[in-house]
């Protein structure tokens, strides 16, 4: 029997690993992918009693995957705030899945196992633009404000290293950043004393100067759209960038558009935070879309359909 965990690249899956694995050591198969990378079930190879466990990534997107490690015998566990589709129904099958708007899966993960690694869920919660969620649960823990910025730094650029159009595009593996977190229970620790943090933190402060000089292309009272060249460093701020602008401007929605070929865009989509709906449901109707209504993208938008989706976007915050 084999264990086998399978994550979202970014802060709130890294985080709900990094928690689970801490109540739980194991050995395990680690897989997992750039942020975007979320169709990540199907890479498992598994077969009668082994374990996987998913976190934050869509079962919507992964269910046809899962019924198959179901129907080998496989037993899942899934934690995820993303829209699920319709759930298996299976004794192998135990989910925690909660799509409300101001929570994530190092949140449901922290829940689970009571609190003990809170301080991780803290800042998956900051990276995940949680701001309200994760201030909350700071503040029950008695945090001050000097360690409440240090959280939010750490989630930010833990999040900031999962974007990229390939591994090629981060400055670490997801792996890799997992593995160097692995012998820190205290985020705090792993803040003083790991050289992986400090890299993380000079190039999200380098890539988002560079951000800075960026113009809307298009605004309205309601909403912006951002237009990216195909560089790398756009292609690593796409997502920290959304939630930024979205902090900046909460009564406003937030489109990124970034090049990644002669004809095709990647799409960052950021709901207003005053209304925290419709960027998963508006990213959906595109074949390669997903998210949660607060946050969604279009992991490849041809050139065909990108009038088609700022029109789309315009009209859905008007």
């Amino acid at each position: 029997m084999k264990k086998i965990d399978v994550f979202n690249g970014d802060a709130d899956g890294i985080c709900a690993l990094h928690q689970m694995r801490l109540a739980h050591p194991a050995e395990s198969e680690l897989i997992t992918g750039v942020k975007r990378d979320i169709q990540l079930v199907k890479n498992v190879v598994a077969s009668e009693g082994d374990e996987v466990l998913v976190l934050d990534i869509s079962l919507a997107k992964n269910t046809d995957a899962v019924n198959a490690l179901l129907q080998a015998g496989c037993k899942v566990m899934y934690f995820d705030h993303h829209l699920p589709g319709e759930l298996p129904v299976d004794e192998n099958f135990t989910a925690t899945i909660d799509t409300s708007p101001d929570t994530c899966t190092s949140l449901l993960v922290s829940e689970y196992l009571g609190h003990q690694y809170v301080l991780w869920a803290i800042a998956a919660a900051y990276g995940d633009n949680m701001m309200a969620s994760a201030e909350k649960l700071a503040d029950q823990q008695g945090l001050d404000h000097m360690q409440k910025d240090q959280l939010r730094e750490l989630g930010i650029c833990i999040n900031y290293n999962g974007y990229g159009a390939s591994l090629d595009d981060l400055h670490f593996t997801p792996i890799e950043l997992y593995k160097a977190m692995q012998p820190y229970e205290n985020p705090f620790d792993f803040i003083a004393n790991e050289t992986v943090f400090q890299t993380l933190k000079a190039g999200y402060y380098d890539d988002m100067a560079k951000a800075e000089a960026l113009e809307p292309a298009i605004k309205t009272s309601k909403s912006a759209i951002f237009m990216l060249p195909a560089e790398k460093w756009c292609r690593r701020v796409s997502g920290v960038l959304g939630n930024d602008l979205s902090n900046k401007y909460p009564e406003r929605a937030h489109a990124l558009i970034t090049e990644t070929g002669a004809d095709t865009y990647q799409v960052s989509v950021r709901a207003p935070q005053v209304n925290k709906a419709g960027a998963g449901t508006l990213c959906s109707q595109f074949e390669t879309g997903g998210g949660r209504e607060g946050a969604a993208g279009i992991n490849v938008l041809p050139e065909t359909e990108k009038q088609r989706f700022i029109d789309m976007f315009i009209h859905q915050y008007a």
